[in-house]
């Protein structure tokens, strides 16, 4: 009976981690499509909004109108510092192949902070 005990904890435990491995590489392989995400957003602002220049031409507004219209479509996420954040995000990762698949959206938002420190103390 211990045998059959034991047996049965040891099946269970397997199938246990099965279903703790499938669940953690799915949660890495989603937030890694919403980092691209993110990224292919900072990308398409650039292009539109800036015409491919690290800075908007003064008094453009078109982050704010699309902050609205993602708000009411896909929520809070969307506010006009997140976009700029993801605009951020491309500028200073232009090639989207040295995006690393095991880095979180937090991940680069702290190196981001980190690359715009380095960045002022320059000057």
């Amino acid at each position: 009976m211990k045998e059959v005990l034991q047996t049965q904890n040891s099946f269970y435990h397997d199938i246990k981690s099965i279903l703790q491995i499938a669940r953690d590489n799915a949660y890495k392989s989603v937030n890694f499509i919403m980092v691209e995400a993110y990224w292919n957003i900072g990308k398409k602002i650039v292009e539109v909004e800036q015409n491919g220049e690290t800075k908007a031409k003064y008094g453009s507004n078109l982050i704010s109108e699309l902050s609205k219209q993602l708000i009411v479509d896909f929520g809070r996420g969307f506010n006009t510092t997140n976009l700029k954040m993801m605009r951020q995000f491309y500028l200073i990762f232009p090639n989207r192949h040295t995006l690393c698949d095991q880095l979180s959206w937090s991940h680069y938002r702290l190196i981001m902070r980190i690359e715009n420190e380095n960045t002022k103390n320059i000057f």
